[in-house]
């Protein structure tokens, strides 16, 4: 699974990015926003494992995002190896209006790093922000809390589509990003540069860690 991706003017990409956090915190209406422009108010607990597949454009090339969604409660996490395979990148989602599920985030984190490769790329995500008026956990902690495990953040709501489209293409153009550096760094690409006689200097490179706040734009 993971990315897959051909030769030069073939270029196919499937990037697997997977969705976790509590129960309820809605990681199936965003996905079911992003992927089909769906919400649905009444809809039940996942069961075991579904995904959705969207085709996304990153600077001209055609991504095919394979978003998982899997059930948060504990009676389920005997899935979480083959859940995380192959993963490329993921979205740790939890309700602004539960501080139960901010709080669980660490724990969720300790999984990924258990399943994962360090360059999967991460994004830490306050859903429901239209309850806004009945937040329980502040943006500026889920900034802190971003900032200390450097993950990208974004606060969401689901219903009323704010920043839904804008986190998973972070998420998109990171691992892409990731993927890029990987084939430059890679064995075969720098013996071809030699080959041909060409350097490649690193000219004061930014960090991809670089972290996005936006709490409240669409």
């Amino acid at each position: 699974m993971g990315q897959e991706h051909e030769g030069e003017g073939g270029e196919e990409y499937l990037f697997k990015i997977v969705l976790i956090g509590d129960s309820a915190v809605g990681k199936s209406n965003l996905l079911s926003r992003f992927a089909r422009n769906e919400f649905d108010s009444n809809s039940k607990a996942t069961i075991g494992v579904e995904f959705q597949t969207q085709v996304v454009d990153i600077d001209g090339k055609e991504i095919k995002a394979q978003i998982w969604d899997t059930a948060g409660q504990e009676r389920f996490r005997a899935v979480t190896s083959a859940y995380y395979r192959g993963a490329v990148g993921v979205l740790i989602v939890y309700d602004i209006t539960r501080r139960t599920s901010f709080d669980s985030v660490k724990r969720w984190l300790d999984e990924l790093t258990t399943h994962c490769d360090t360059t999967v790329a991460r994004m830490l995500v306050g859903n429901k922000y239209d309850l806004e008026n009945i937040r329980e956990v502040s943006a500026e902690e889920g900034k802190s809390l971003a900032e200390e495990e450097g993950l990208f953040f974004m606060e969401t709501s689901a219903l009323d589509c704010t920043n839904v489209q804008t986190a998973f293409e972070v998420v998109i153009r990171e691992i892409y990003n990731n993927l890029s550096k990987k084939i430059l760094n890679s064995d075969s690409y720098k013996a071809e540069l030699t080959a041909n006689r060409v350097s490649l200097v690193k000219n004061g490179e930014t960090s991809s860690k670089q972290n996005i706040f936006s709490c409240c734009s669409t």
